[in-house]
């Protein structure tokens, strides 16, 4: 149902744009890797514990796809995470908004390759006013200062986090015919491995960082919302409208984050913040004007 779809993927991208606030939260109590490999082993814990007999159900199709589960895994949670935290280490947030913004794009160009998905116009002008409202986020109302952005290493890091998430977001159309819980575990697993690496690669710089009280409690938030509750629903919302319309909705990411720095950090409220949300808001309500019936995704 797409009222459904559609309020998974608002509760997704409000709960990622808390991960925003838990990411500026972090800094100095725990180090990125640290950070990113305790919340994926956590959320591998608990989704373990509660899954086990369903587990055991799904077990012959797990068995059968762990090599897709792997890739779930590894791809679109450890990587895209990985390239995200090192990239803001090296550019502006600014920058990393919105070429976080690109990922729609990407998911469209994707789907147009490799299964040549058509795109409307009415879709393309309703990702460009979403996109617009990202920016305006991005660059507090001024749109001006984007021709002053200048591309660094840590630009090209946000592009690799983007391409890994749209690889996962496209790929989602093969995920197994399995319950939740089970396609869940297996892709936490996965990333909470391939993240050992890069802790490894940290501590071998030295820039590690131990959490402290605070630490855990960002770590505890991420391992069960962002990492947990958001990947659940950002599959269903796939699941339920297809991944070019649900990509238009990672754009609300940036406005959340800015409206949850307001409440929690004492940020004030502009009437760019406001301008913000109807533009990303109204674009992703055009292009679902030209929405086609979303065929049934199967293995």
């Amino acid at each position: 149902m797409p009222i459904r779809s559609y309020l998974f993927l608002v509760i997704t991208t409000l709960l990622w744009g808390g991960n925003t606030i838990a990411g500026k939260l972090a800094v100095g109590h725990v180090s990125p890797m640290v950070l990113s490999f305790g919340r994926w082993a956590l959320a591998t814990g608990v989704i373990v514990a509660i899954a086990v007999p369903q587990i055991r159900k799904d077990w012959p199709l797990l068995k059968a796809n762990w090599k897709l589960l792997f890739a779930y895994g590894a791809i679109g949670y450890a990587a895209f995470n990985g390239f995200l935290y090192t990239a803001l280490k090296y550019t502006s947030a600014v920058n990393g908004a919105i070429l976080q913004g690109a990922i729609p794009v990407l998911i469209f160009v994707a789907n147009f390759l490799l299964f040549r998905t058509a795109v409307l116009p009415i879709q393309i002008v309703g990702f460009l006013i979403s996109f617009i409202g990202a920016a305006v986020t991005a660059s507090h109302g001024d749109l001006t200062t984007l021709l002053e952005l200048t591309l660094n290493f840590g630009d090209f890091l946000m592009l690799c986090a983007g391409i890994a998430y749209a690889i996962y977001t496209v790929a989602l159309r093969w995920k197994p015919p399995v319950h939740w819980k089970s396609l869940m575990a297996g892709p936490a697993l996965a990333a909470s491995l391939t993240c050992l690496p890069l802790l490894y690669w940290e501590a071998s710089n030295g820039d590690i960082i131990l959490p402290d009280t605070q630490g855990w409690l960002i770590i505890l938030y991420a391992g069960l919302f962002p990492s947990l509750v958001s990947q659940i629903l950002y599959i269903k919302g796939v699941e339920g409208i297809g991944a070019n319309r649900a990509g238009l909705f990672i754009n609300l990411v940036p406005v959340f984050g800015t409206f949850l720095s307001i409440t929690i950090l004492g940020e004030r409220l502009e009437l760019f913040h406001v301008i913000a949300l109807a533009l990303v808001l109204g674009g992703i309500a055009i292009a679902e004007l030209g929405k086609k019936p979303t065929p049934k995704l199967t293995p």
